[in-house]
């Protein structure tokens, strides 16, 4: 009798155990899809469409990656687009500051330019209204190209034989196509062919399991605490401008010698103070030092600052470690066409 109440009782622990470990994993379930369920009301993938096959759209893409990583048009020779934005830095340049035309220090850092086609504006104060407008007044950037006019860097082009050709056929329908409206046509072209999707994408595709626990416990305190309410969409972040230090002035937590106001410089509109793009974190993890003005190297440390001057919250550590997990789900591949050409030469060939 008591060899069987003891049989009895393993079943029943068994039993129990069966339920409870039932239980456990469909509660996990039913967690992890009510985060996917956030996560998807929050964000939304990159959405890749197939590469234009049409020769019009094939020949301004290709001209506008030759002039992305063309140094002869800059004043000194030098400086192409691709200067500030390295593959290996993930099309940023690893630098507090960008350096331009004759070592000359640009205001701010220099964004990603990966999937930079999702902002709603271009430059961390949104006084670019699109990628060929950014483009196009590159030319006269005296940290950029550094040219006195958009004539004299077209006419640099025009004595590059290669691109006479190449802007005909790209502009076919133009008497005289090498202007500087068709350089920054060209190279947005090119810039919109620059996405780059990532695990997270495969995770709002609806594959929970493309994410760690770790990371997803990231993805929940990023939703919960305020994060998302400013990097949402599919660039997570990129579609608005929001004050940098609101509950305290960011100087004081980045160490910034210099006060940048923002896009009040450019509105003359003191509501405007201290007001940025929200950037995009996308490839974040690749692409320190963060802020306007690079002034902070680490992720973690960034995440610390932006808890307390943005959300007047403090994470923990390791509620910060959770959170730099995630983001690293969100770099993502460098394009395939991010590559320089062969240049044209100099002058035309006599074979």
């Amino acid at each position: 009798m008591g060899a069987l109440l003891a049989k009895l009782a393993r079943e029943i622990s068994r039993s129990l155990l069966v339920f409870f470990l039932v239980s456990s994993a469909n509660a996990q379930n039913a967690e992890e899809e009510k985060l996917l369920i956030a996560a998807k009301a929050a964000f939304q993938p990159i959405k890749i469409s197939m590469a234009p096959s049409d020769p019009l759209s094939l020949a301004r893409i290709n001209l506008g990656r030759r002039l992305f990583f063309e140094t002869r048009v800059s004043a000194d020779g030098n400086i192409s687009c691709a200067h500030c934005h390295i593959a290996e830095k993930h099309a940023s340049d690893g630098l507090p500051k960008a350096i331009g035309v004759f070592g000359k220090e640009n205001q701010r850092n220099a964004p990603t330019i990966f999937n930079a086609a999702l902002n709603f504006k271009q430059h961390w104060r949104g006084d670019r209204e699109t990628l060929e407008d950014q483009a196009e007044k590159s030319l006269l950037g005296p940290a950029s190209f550094g040219n006195s006019d958009q004539q004299s860097a077209m006419d640099k082009l025009k004595a590059i034989p290669g691109y006479k050709v190449a802007f005909v056929q790209a502009f076919p329908s133009e008497e005289d196509p090498v202007t500087s409206k068709n350089w920054g046509r060209a190279i947005a072209a090119y810039e919109r062919t620059l996405l780059s999707p990532s695990r997270f994408d495969v995770y709002l595709a609806g594959e929970k399991n493309a994410l760690s626990s770790k990371e997803q416990s990231g993805l929940r305190l990023f939703i919960q605490s305020g994060c998302a309410g400013c990097h949402n969409g599919p660039g997570l972040g990129g579609a608005n401008f929001q004050k940098f230090g609101v509950y305290e002035d960011y100087w004081k937590e980045t160490g910034a010698t210099q006060i940048d106001k923002g896009r009040a410089d450019v509105t003359k509109n003191n509501d405007d103070l201290y007001l940025f793009k929200t950037p995009s974190l996308r490839n974040v993890a690749k692409t320190a030092p963060y802020f306007h003005d690079g002034s902070i190297a680490d992720l973690t440390q960034a995440i610390h600052i932006m808890s307390k001057i943005q959300l007047n919250n403090r994470f923990s550590d390791d509620e910060a470690a959770s959170i730099v997990a995630f983001l690293n789900s969100l770099t993502g591949d460098v394009p395939e066409n991010y590559a320089p050409p062969e240049p044209f030469p100099d002058q035309p060939d006599k074979r």
